[in-house]
């Protein structure tokens, strides 16, 4: 049997010529004979780019100052196909030409990278080639990658063609299984990336060793080093030992490196079997840090650390039990913890086995019986990026084998205790992040509102609704439950029982707060007959929900319109950085005094002995991080909260996007939007003495867009708390909480949003 390969391997890149490599070695091995069809698709491999462009001049005047190195890269890159690539004689220059051929192959196999990505090709099409749709003859596909979560509109149809004519398909990401499931409704396998099919030896036989062996960091980026920087210097100022760059990219990743730019393939696997370290940002660079069994450090792109389920790379990670090795999480590893390679080894064995079954049986034409196996031992807990805080679970588990303990960066989470857990699974069912919310039938009734009393609404950030809400159950013998800062500075929800205590919960706070035993708490009162008022982020509210199992008539809950919340760990820093900065204990903080106006909040500290520090709140480093999203809980970036479907009885935020003149009188002293969600919300709402203007709902989301979609995550998060992991506190204000200079300032007053927009797409581009 003869297998003709359909790939990319022509372009001078290091994980297309071994992804192309390992493929045709491991059909090979399994019986068949393999050929890569040479189709040449256009991709350059020449060392002088012509200037087109200053960024294409520059590139080549740094290829001419280096010429002698990377023609050397160059040649080693022909000789390595020359002798490990088994390419057909012919080139074919176009798909018709392919038609036309008598091809003598017995099954196609169109095989890795991302091959099936359409963003990739000149036209943004689908290149026909690589669904092997020039033949009639049996087709198979060995972990393509489609490289996008979702197929761009109007191209459903054409996909759905062309999967329809494989025999078998393995795919190389979940994304991928996803996008077959959705469009071909078929039911495929992951499988590895073929680099990781042959093992250690086989690549350490292709190796070429590199000019010194003696132990060093070894850092191969193909993009800037962004979060890996930080990781770099401190394992280079921990073990001492050199750096050696890989050139990914052209400039330097520390001052001191010496960087390699001459290197082939057979040179890459030197350079990984022979490093102490390795600090990566690439796919291939993390799979043969694995192979040779190093430790290591890998970050992946921003949008990758909010979907993880859409990333090859925490794809196998997380199979092989090592997301701890990248950086800018809560569960990175410490700098130089070893890595237990024999667990590794053992799962990565197993997922070698069932690729390579599933290879064998796909070109054999047998029927693949191995399905991953999904269950899971209990508790189930929520996966990292969705888990919210809530302490749902902490709260339900009746052996108390729950505690909820800081991460890296600043948040609880929960962890279990094994020799106290009976794996009743209860923590698994109130799970909110595991459990799909009932849809509400009806849209909320929208309000503009604020509270009579002027000494409150002052008191307040906006309207001063909260404190009607409170006064309500108040007046019923209640108790009220919400965040308030003790007095180091530590959010945690309290309960009030007088309305003299309500002014610790008045206010917003812009910082995750911590339940305690609030749910617990709660279940006793409501239990006893007390009506309680409890307010907070709508997970938290969800969360009680869930705990309790039940919505009794006794309790009424608020959720905020929320931004995300901010890590309690930073907050805390930042408070220990202006003490130790003015030499003053911080007594108490206002997020946003209205001091100057609803619209012009100031962010105001009270220090020991009276002094006051007030600027507005976008002037201040906290301020301008918050607004930014810089340092949110992970699952605040796919928050399933951020829309209509709200878990509180009552949401309340600012109203913001009342034009100048809507309620002119009103808007500096502030004002709230109350959206009314459920009948019992609507049955208090009209006892209420609340001054109200109702709006069409569309006006409270174009207002406050939080209500319709999560934050998006910021590029620099990954870098900051990979930073804040390693470095002192002060290192990292200074890095990435300064404020900009005055001229920025000026400029960000001045422009407007469309020239602003323009700015950034020329500075990107």
């Amino acid at each position: 049997m003869k297998t003709g390969l359909v790939t990319f391997y022509h372009i001078h890149h290091y994980g297309a010529f071994l992804q192309a490599c390992a493929t045709a070695r491991a059909v090979e091995a399994l019986g068949s004979e393999c050929e890569i069809i040479d189709y040449y698709v256009n991709q350059s491999n020449d060392l002088f780019r012509g200037a087109r462009s200053i960024a294409a001049a520059a590139s080549d005047a740094h290829t001419a100052l280096h010429y002698g190195a990377l023609k050397a890269r160059y040649d080693r890159f022909e000789q390595f196909s020359a002798e490990h690539l088994p390419i057909s004689k012919h080139r074919y220059m176009s798909f018709e030409e392919l038609q036309k051929a008598d091809l003598p192959y017995d099954v196609y196999l169109s095989g890795s990278d991302q091959i099936w990505n359409p963003k990739i090709f000149p036209d943004g099409r689908f290149d026909p080639v690589f669904f092997a749709a020039f033949t009639q003859g049996r087709k198979i596909a060995y972990a393509p990658s489609f490289g996008i979560s979702q197929i761009p509109s109007g191209m459903e149809k054409e996909l759905r063609g062309y999967l329809e004519g494989y025999e078998a398909i393995g795919v190389r990401e979940r994304a991928g299984q996803r996008i077959v499931k959705e469009i071909a409704n078929r039911d495929v396998p992951v499988v590895l990336d073929p680099t990781l099919l042959l093992q250690k030896g086989e690549w350490a036989a292709m190796a070429a060793q590199p000019r010194s062996t003696g132990g060093y960091i070894l850092c191969y980026c193909i993009s800037s080093p962004g979060a890996l920087s930080p990781y770099v210097f401190k394992l280079a100022e921990a073990t001492g030992l050199p750096v050696v760059q890989l050139c990914g990219i052209r400039r330097k990743v520390h001052p001191k490196a010496r960087c390699v730019l001459d290197a082939g393939p057979a040179e890459f696997l030197g350079l990984f079997q022979n490093a102490a370290y390795v600090c990566t940002n690439s796919f291939h660079g993390t799979v043969f840090s694995v192979q040779f069994e190093k430790p290591f450090f890998t970050t992946v792109a921003p949008m990758e650390m909010a979907h993880p389920e859409q990333s090859r790379t925490f794809n196998l990670l997380t199979t092989l039990g090592l997301t701890n090795r990248v950086v800018g999480r809560g569960d990175t590893a410490e700098l130089t913890e070893e890595i237990d390679y024999a667990a590794v080894s053992r799962k990565l064995e197993e997922q070698r086995r069932r690729s390579l079954e599933y290879l064998r049986c796909a070109l054999r034409g047998e029927p693949f019986d191995g399905q991953e196996e999904t269950d899971r031992p209990l508790p189930i807990l929520a996966r990292r990026e969705e888990c919210t805080g809530c302490a749902a679970c902490y709260s339900g588990c009746p052996k108390n084998a729950i505690s909820m303990a800081r991460d890296k960066e600043g948040f609880l989470y929960p962890q279990v205790d094994h020799s106290l857990c009976v794996e009743c699974g209860h923590c698994t069912v109130i799970c909110p992040a595991l459990n799909k919310r009932e849809q509400r039938e009806h849209l909320p009734v929208a309000f503009a509102a604020w509270n009579r009393d002027e000494n409150v609404r002052r008191d307040s950030t906006s309207g001063g609704v909260f404190s009607l809400l409170a006064d309500y159950v108040f007046e019923d013998g209640g108790v009220v439950f919400g965040a308030a800062l003790d007095s180091k500075m530590h959010l945690r929800h309290i309960a009030c029982w007088s309305k003299a205590e309500l002014r610790h919960l008045r206010g917003a706070k812009y910082v995750q707060s911590e339940i305690g035993d609030t749910y617990r708490q709660i279940r006793k009162l409501v239990e006893s007959g007390r009506k309680v008022l409890f307010s907070g982020t709508p997970c938290q509210v969800d969360g009680l929900y869930r705990y309790l199992g039940y919505r009794p008539e006794n309790l009424l809950s608020c959720d905020l319109v929320c931004h995300g919340v901010p890590s309690p760990g930073v907050w805390e820093d930042m408070v220990d950085s202006i003490q130790r900065e003015t030499g003053r204990t911080i007594q108490n903080v206002r997020f946003r005094n209205k001091v100057s106006g609803w619209k012009s909040s100031h962010l105001t500290t009270l220090f020991e002995g009276g002094t006051v520090s007030s600027r507005p709140l976008t002037q201040t480093e906290y301020g301008r991080a918050f607004g930014r999203a810089l340092f949110l809980r992970p699952s605040c970036y796919r928050c399933t909260y951020a829309s209509m479907n709200r878990p509180g009885d009552f949401t309340l935020g600012d109203f913001w996007g009342l034009r100048e003149d809507e309620l002119p009188e009103e808007q500096h002293k502030g004002v709230s939007l109350l959206l009314v969600n459920t009948s019992q919300g609507s049955h208090v709402f009209d006892q209420l003495p609340i001054a109200r203007v109702p709006f069409p709902i569309e006006r409270a989301i174009a207002g406050n867009p939080r209500l319709a979609s999560p934050t998006a995550i910021v590029p620099d998060r990954t870098a900051f708390f990979a930073a804040y992991a390693v470095e002192p506190f002060d290192e990292v204000r200074r890095q990435y909480l300064k404020l900009p200079g005055l001229p920025y300032r000026i400029a960000a007053k001045a422009l407007s949003p469309e020239a602003k927009a323009k700015i950034r797409k020329k500075l990107k581009g």
